[in-house]
């Protein structure tokens, strides 16, 4: 992704990506990312030809490895079939397990680190989100079908069941929720955002919890595919992305 005038642009164009990783380069003072990811595949290119020339940044010695956002396991294997993809970036939490249906596994088999963000279900499963009206008028969660008032309430009960299970284990709901993304694989990494030093604290303190087998089957019951109410994108934004998705 880049920007042009302010706006958002997917343009996985090799000369587009040349062009954002020498300005990138130049705003970060810096000889070289660690860690460069093409955040949306531009459906308009083949993955490819976007590997294609990220790869040439990592033999410039620009970039040490690349990895991609919000793609499917069939868009991961072509891409690491062009040079090794360190890591893959999608979302995972107890409501939204879609990299189940193929990125889970595909990302272990490859040796690829899935990075997993809004662990938390965007704060839903810390309870930051009791009502519609609750969201701050610039809260990106205003404008997503799971926190519209006609799906809140069916989502919100899943949250007190949630909420109780977590109380069973003595944790935090957050807690439950990354401990959860945790127990998946080895090669998980949870991601949470958070502002407040307090909740960064918790969140830290999930590494230490380990979570009952039964625990986590109460979650994974709980929160079944088609189980949350609503997509966890406007139709607009799934049609951007490439991963699969449950019904």
């Amino acid at each position: 992704m880049t920007g042009v005038d302010g706006k958002r642009v997917i343009d996985g164009r090799p000369e587009t990506l040349r062009r954002t990783l020498d300005e990138a380069l130049q705003r970060l003072r810096a000889e070289v990312i660690d860690l460069y990811y093409l955040h949306r595949w531009d459906k308009a290119v083949p993955i490819e030809d976007s590997i294609g020339a990220m790869a040439d940044f990592v033999k410039a010695g620009k970039v040490r490895a690349l990895g991609l956002s919000e793609v499917s396991a069939t868009t991961l294997r072509k891409a690491h079939a062009v040079h090794p993809i360190a890591a893959v970036q999608n979302e995972y939490s107890p409501w939204s397990r879609n990299v189940e249906l193929g990125i889970l596994e595909t990302s272990r088999e490859l040796g690829t680190a899935l990075v997993c963000f809004s662990p938390v279900g965007r704060g839903f499963l810390a309870g930051s989100a009791q009502s519609h009206d609750s969201l701050a008028g610039s809260d990106i969660r205003r404008g997503m079908p799971r926190f519209q008032p006609e799906n809140l309430g069916r989502n919100m009960e899943l949250y007190r069941q949630f909420a109780r299970i977590a109380a069973d284990a003595q944790c935090t709901p957050a807690q439950l929720s990354l401990a959860w993304v945790l127990s998946r694989g080895d090669h998980v990494i949870a991601i949470p955002g958070t502002t407040q030093i307090e909740h960064l604290e918790e969140n830290f303190a999930a590494l230490d919890i380990r979570i009952d087998a039964d625990v986590l089957a109460r979650v994974d019951q709980l929160f079944a595919p088609g189980a949350a109410a609503g997509p966890r994108y406007p139709a607009g934004t799934l049609a951007e992305i490439d991963t699969e998705e449950f019904a």
